[in-house]
């Protein structure tokens, strides 16, 4: 825990930290999770979603802080993909008790460069406008990308990871504009919700490991698990 800090501070992190998985608190780091205490008082005070963009060396980095809903990074992933920005690194933390919020940073950069100050702007405003429905990403992309075209070689697997006790779905698939986008719908369509990620891209292909729970936020048993894993698959391959 975080040295140095007030013990009325210390009280509300230990609060805060129960509604994460039990992982959080000894895998992540005292300094991520008290941004994210201060990400959810920020939510918490102006009751609209935190979009925070800001140059981080020689790239960009997107805070994002908001209630997890199974469609969320569905959202922000198209809105990336539709303005051209290449995903570096993902770090996602979402709590699995009440009020099940979600923290989010992604390190992005648009040709090599970190965003410009009116890029970043434009990001933000469409992040925000596509979660109150008011931008079509959809729509937007199409015009883009094959929305239908699927991915090449895909592999899905579903397991519960030994460590965090989390069902966890792990897809690979090889490099391609909008992969992020298509993962992330294809977790929209089957009602799931990412509580964990991890990012992997090497040699022209990204691996995602997926931390999830089930839809209306439950638990995923095996056999369900091993349905979704191909599910998603089907659907990454363009056959759902």
């Amino acid at each position: 825990m975080a040295a140095g800090l007030k013990s009325s501070t210390l009280d509300l992190l230990k609060r805060f930290n129960r509604a994460f998985p039990q992982f959080y608190e000894q895998f992540v780091s005292s300094e991520i999770q008290l941004q994210n205490l201060k990400l959810a008082y920020h939510l918490y005070k102006t009751r609209q979603a935190v979009i925070e963009l800001r140059q981080e060396g020689s790239k960009s980095a997107l805070h994002f802080a908001y209630r997890n809903q199974s469609f969320l990074l569905s959202d922000i992933f198209g809105v990336l993909a539709a303005y051209g920005l290449t995903i570096h690194s993902l770090s996602l933390y979402g709590q699995i008790a009440p009020p099940m919020l979600v923290f989010v940073k992604l390190i992005v950069s648009r040709g090599g460069q970190a965003l410009t100050e009116k890029t970043a702007d434009n990001v933000a405003r469409a992040v925000r406008e596509a979660l109150a429905g008011h931008f079509e990403v959809e729509e937007m992309l199409a015009v883009e990308f094959n929305l239908d075209a699927g991915l090449e070689d895909v592999e899905t697997e579903f397991y519960v990871d030994p460590v965090f006790h989390l069902p966890a779905l792990l897809i690979e698939a090889d490099n391609q504009p909008g992969l992020f986008y298509k993962v992330m719908y294809a977790i929209w369509q089957e009602d799931l919700l990412v509580v964990n990620a991890n990012l992997l891209v090497w040699r022209g292909r990204t691996r995602l490991i997926l931390y999830l729970l089930g839809p209306n936020e439950c638990a995923i048993p095996d056999y369900l698990g091993n349905q979704i894993a191909e599910s998603v698959r089907q659907r990454l391959l363009g056959g759902g």
